[in-house]
């Protein structure tokens, strides 16, 4: 046996082999990118501290006049902050067995709806704003969660049909609403909401750069805690996870099936209005009509990167932001496409998907040892009582 293999396999199946996971999946996203920028003519680390620049963790060359390596760094951390709470969203819903691939609609709708009642109402001062968008933004997504929930219970519809219907339905709906009342007509896109409501303070001067500070960073963080708390402390965690794990069990041994499908879906559709308010509100300002945001779907491989944890997610959130974020500067300063930044976030997703694989031939490489070593000790073991006996006469 190889000792590189028995290495692996010991961190496969110790404590900590979901952050094992994580790491080999973004190393080998990392060489199988590096191959196709070599096959293009391109330097792979040269387009990896593109990346790096872009988001503000390197300084580029030169900047533009009012900006600088901070008002790039924040402008990541602006970015990141809706990804991280939309992947929340996906954890809390597959805990219990459920594929929330709505999230992008329930962003839409939270962010629309937040946006008509407090986004453009420029009496309320900012103390009532944003507490009430973000108010909004998990009554909406709550209240859509629960709906998918219901049609799950109820009618036995799976939700991955209807998350997909649902979110066409809001997407078409509000890009018509967009176009008839609320349309800017020089960008095409929605108005954009008032400087009181939006939870990205815009223009702030540090030095002589003008930054933009994300308000929501703090509450994605505390969120992530909290989901942290919910399902290793509570009993509706472990009752969400028993669900999750095994539905007839559950329901045999006491536990209300429907209800815990319906507040954890309930749960995931608020997480996912936060993220839709920071993202329509915080992060862009404004709704592109009859178009789902791609950080939905982002949010899907950011948690299978954190290995389904929700402190592992804000990690895995930052690294999955760097390649997004940064693909602008790459694109510019290599001369690639920046949709390679999404071929690249596909190829993460890919080898992050393959935890349980990966894990599952680290336990047969580790039984395989086990084995090999039980065998060796019964091939010496009769040999060694021989040495016994002869010694005893």
């Amino acid at each position: 046996m190889k000792k590189k293999n028995l290495f692996l396999a010991r961190r496969l199946t110790g404590r900590y082999a979901s952050l094992w996971v994580s790491v080999i999946a973004i190393l080998l996203t990392i060489v199988t990118a590096s191959i196709l920028l070599l096959m293009m003519g391109k330097n792979p680390l040269t387009a990896l501290a593109s990346f790096l620049q872009g988001c503000g963790f390197l300084a580029k060359e030169n900047y533009g006049g009012g900006s600088g390596q901070l008002t790039d760094l924040l402008d990541f951390l602006n970015y990141l902050t809706p990804l991280i709470l939309a992947s929340l969203a996906f954890i809390t819903a597959l805990k219990a067995g459920l594929f929330n691939i709505g999230i992008s609609g329930q962003m839409l709708l939270a962010g629309f709806t937040a946006t008509v009642l407090v986004g453009y109402n420029k009496a309320l001062s900012p103390f009532i704003a944003k507490p009430l968008v973000l108010l909004i933004g998990l009554i909406v997504g709550g209240l859509t969660g629960i709906l998918v929930g219901y049609l799950k219970y109820r009618f036995n519809i799976h939700e991955v049909v209807s998350t997909i219907m649902i979110s066409y339905i809001i997407s078409y709906l509000t890009g018509f609403f967009i176009n008839n009342y609320y349309v800017d007509m020089m960008t095409r896109n929605s108005k954009v909401c008032t400087s009181e409501a939006r939870l990205t303070l815009t223009n702030v001067m540090v030095g002589d750069m003008k930054c933009k500070i994300p308000l929501g960073l703090i509450a994605a963080i505390l969120v992530a805690l909290l989901v942290s708390f919910l399902f290793r402390k509570t009993v509706l965690g472990f009752e969400i996870k028993a669900v999750g794990q095994n539905r007839r069990c559950s329901e045999y041994s006491g536990i209300r099936v429907s209800r815990t499908i319906l507040v954890s879906m309930g749960l995931s559709g608020a997480i996912a209005g936060l993220a839709g308010v920071a993202y329509y509100l915080g992060y862009t300002n404004t709704i592109i009509p009859k178009s789902l945001p791609g950080m939905g779907y982002d949010s899907i491989s950011v948690a299978l990167l954190g290995s389904a944890s929700p402190i592992g997610s804000i990690f895995a959130a930052a690294v999955v932001s760097v390649f997004q974020q940064g693909a602008n500067y790459m694109s510019s300063s290599l001369g690639v496409a920046k949709e390679i930044a999404s071929l690249i976030t596909g190829i993460l997703l890919l080898f992050a998907s393959c935890g349980n694989y990966m894990k599952y031939l680290a336990a047969r490489t580790m039984q395989k040892t086990t084995e090999i070593a039980s065998q060796g000790a019964s091939r010496t073991t009769p040999v060694n009582q021989e040495n016994k006996e002869a010694t005893t006469k």
